[in-house]
């Protein structure tokens, strides 16, 4: 079993043609995902080749969201389109009643993101990011930028705001497996939150231990951590980024801010250790103490 996506899952790619969909495209055949269509108005009626594990594949372009899941039955799409186009690319997948959408694109603004969101709230779409990785569930489907080959199927559940650390932490505990890993961004406005991922891994019987990745500013891993305190009976091993950053200074990511004593790494962690979350203080002592916990 997987959260959000299994090998079921069939895939369209919106700006499946520019050069970064073009490039993650080839990647997610060659990982297994059913990549069943792009979408690209221009260029509907016509195909793109890929090399695929199988042999060559001919992906066809739509002209819409709307005609490619009448035609092929899709229920995820991943967003590869520039900021400046996202938030209509988003409204057409919701509008379309794509159940799960996966934003990539780095850089829209949020109050672009905060109207799609509340539209996906409206109609039950579940969207992951903006400014995210996406999600993969190994060995059954990868959707968005996460490398396919740094881990294989296992039984550790992953949430990260941080693209980087996500990988990191397969990497570390690739011999060990994940069931799911969803990286839903650092934006301050996304989709599926930590709460989200800590509810389904909790639900999930292949899921034995998970593993979350906060970062400093806002409060969203301290209402995860009263999320777990209260709803998760799963161990949890947990990492806060930034413990170093200057206050008032913009981290990276557009929600990793620090004002006042509001959002601080320190701030996070004692809140989760109070909720019983194992925190490590580097991610490859988060990734041991996961060991430890999972092997145990």
């Amino acid at each position: 079993m997987a959260i959000f996506l299994t090998e079921q899952s069939k895939v369209v790619v919106q700006g499946m043609t520019g050069s970064e969909g073009t490039k993650h495209t080839t990647r997610m055949l060659a990982s297994g995902t059913q990549v069943v269509g792009g979408v690209n108005p221009r260029k509907a009626g016509t195909s793109v080749t890929f090399p695929s594990p199988s042999g060559e594949v001919d992906v066809p372009v739509f002209g819409s969201v709307a005609d490619a899941m009448a035609q092929t039955g899709a229920d995820v799409s991943v967003i590869f389109v520039p900021p400046a186009y996202t938030k209509a690319a988003v409204v057409e997948a919701i509008e379309a009643g794509m159940p799960l959408v996966v934003i990539i694109t780095e850089g829209v603004p949020v109050k672009d993101t905060a109207e799609f969101f509340a539209l996906a709230q409206e109609k039950g779409v579940r969207l992951v990011g903006p400014n995210c990785p996406g999600l993969i569930s190994p060995g059954k489907s990868n959707v968005g930028i996460i490398p396919a080959d740094i881990t294989g199927p296992g039984r550790i559940g992953l949430v990260s705001k941080s693209g980087t650390l996500t990988y990191q932490m397969m990497y570390e505990l690739r011999d060990l497996g994940f069931s799911s890993a969803v990286g839903i961004g650092g934006d301050p406005i996304i989709g599926t939150t930590h709460i989200d991922a800590l509810a389904a891994f909790q639900d999930d019987p292949d899921t034995d231990l998970i593993v979350m990745i906060g970062e400093i500013g806002g409060d969203a891993e301290e209402r995860a951590a009263a999320f777990i305190r209260d709803n998760v009976t799963k161990p949890v091993v947990g990492y806060v980024a930034g413990f170093t950053a200057p206050e008032g200074k913009t981290m990276g990511h557009a929600g990793a801010i620090v004002s006042g004593s509001a959002g601080t790494a320190q701030a996070k962690q004692e809140a989760l250790e109070a909720a019983g979350v194992h925190v490590g203080k580097t991610p490859s002592e988060t990734a041991a103490l996961a060991r430890k916990l999972l092997q145990a």
